[in-house]
């Protein structure tokens, strides 16, 4: 090959990346334009994150309780006792009359009723019982509450016994050490799930509205006249929505989460970027797919609402694969989001390195390249049609 050929080939391939650019700059401009998806997009790395992590959590939190002691002892004011934020609110002593009414009306998730005489027969060896009334129309407290309220129960009569008698040793003790999040706190997991939640959903929207967008505007056709080829032309969406998402993303790490909600960020926040943007080909390649499926946004609308929510429920952002049938869990080592979930949970919580995370980034490069490749099949196809 002669040094004209090579110059050729190099002129040729500047201006590829030139067509690429400009292309790019073109969806950013459209992009900027449209007040609606701006909007979604701030408010969904903003008040979305902050309003998915602080929203009522799934554990007991400030639940309502009323107790009739009719016992009036000292082990029955022990168990009142007990009974403290943030848990419970400070517990309602009632009546017998009220316990029911309360319940009917929705004022007590939980009532106690302690019977006449509990300490007296306890301390006799009988095994008195307390009555524990559970409002089951409050699912997300009912069934987690009445296990700490029979662990509450449990541990102060067993305290309150060992006053009286004889201590024992125990075979054994239990040390629990959390790491991570040392206090539990919902919005640390929440407020990260969120924010990749988002970057999945907005990458997907984005790509598939900017396509349907140039159909509708009827600029596709411009497209076609123009010396571009179908691989530029979806390149260059790509990279655009792909660079918006990705810096809403890292502003919404910073501003939100570490910031507002001052959630600790343990790893290095350029390593889940790198994640970020491979993960950010996948799912934009699949917003290009739909894109050429769908006619109008109202269908992109369903088809990203059929496919979005698999992605993120079975991927391990909601509840642990683990807990998963085992098909499922294989069959969702081919989505992206699989990957990237569990590589940013290692990143963001636990301050995972390259050497932990490499088998989670190469898995999302090979599942992108598919994807991308797949979408580039299907946008050919369409581009060819309307020629």
């Amino acid at each position: 090959m002669n040094e004209v050929d090579r110059g050729a080939r190099r002129d040729s391939a500047r201006g590829k990346l030139a067509n690429v650019f400009h292309l790019g700059v073109k969806e950013l401009r459209s992009l900027a334009r449209d007040v609606a998806l701006l909007i979604l997009i701030v408010w969904a790395f903003s008040l979305g994150v902050h309003t998915a992590a602080t929203s009522m959590p799934e554990s007991l939190h400030h639940a309502s309780i009323g107790i009739v002691d009719e016992d009036r002892s000292q082990l029955s004011a022990r168990i009142v006792d007990a009974f403290q934020p943030p848990y419970f609110r400070p517990p309602q002593m009632i009546d017998l009359n009220q316990m029911d009414r309360g319940m009917d009306a929705g004022i007590y998730t939980f009532t106690l009723n302690i019977p006449p005489n509990f300490q007296r027969d306890l301390l006799a060896g009988r095994k008195p019982s307390i009555q524990l009334n559970v409002d089951a129309t409050q699912v997300s407290q009912a069934f987690s509450g009445a296990g700490y309220i029979q662990a509450i129960g449990a541990s102060e009569v067993a305290d309150f016994l060992r006053h009286y008698r004889a201590s024992t040793s125990e075979a054994a003790s239990l040390a629990m050490r959390v790491q991570f999040n040392p206090n539990l706190t919902r919005s640390w997991f929440g407020s990260v799930m969120e924010v990749i939640n988002q970057i999945t959903m907005l990458s997907i929207i984005l790509t598939g509205a900017a396509l349907i967008r140039e159909r509708e505007h009827g600029t596709v056709e411009h497209l076609l006249v123009m010396p571009v080829t179908p691989f530029e032309i979806m390149l260059a969406k790509v990279w655009s929505m792909g660079l918006v998402v990705l810096v809403a993303a890292a502003l919404s790490l910073l501003l939100v989460v570490q910031g507002w909600l001052q959630v600790p960020i343990e790893g290095s926040l350029a390593l889940f970027l790198l994640g970020a943007a491979l993960h950010l080909f996948a799912t934009t390649s699949m917003g290009i797919f739909f894109g050429t499926v769908a006619r109008s946004m109202p269908q992109l609308g369903l088809l990203i609402i059929l496919v979005l929510m698999p992605l993120q429920i079975l991927s391990g952002g909601t509840t642990p694969r683990e807990s998963m049938p085992e098909l499922v869990q294989q069959i969702m080592l081919a989505a992206p989001t699989t990957h990237f979930v569990s590589l940013a949970q290692a990143i963001l919580y636990r301050g995972a390195g390259l050497d932990i995370v490499w088998p989670q980034l190469l898995a999302i490069t090979a599942i992108g390249s598919l994807f991308f490749l797949g979408a580039l099949a299907r946008f050919r196809r369409t581009l060819a049609q309307m020629a």
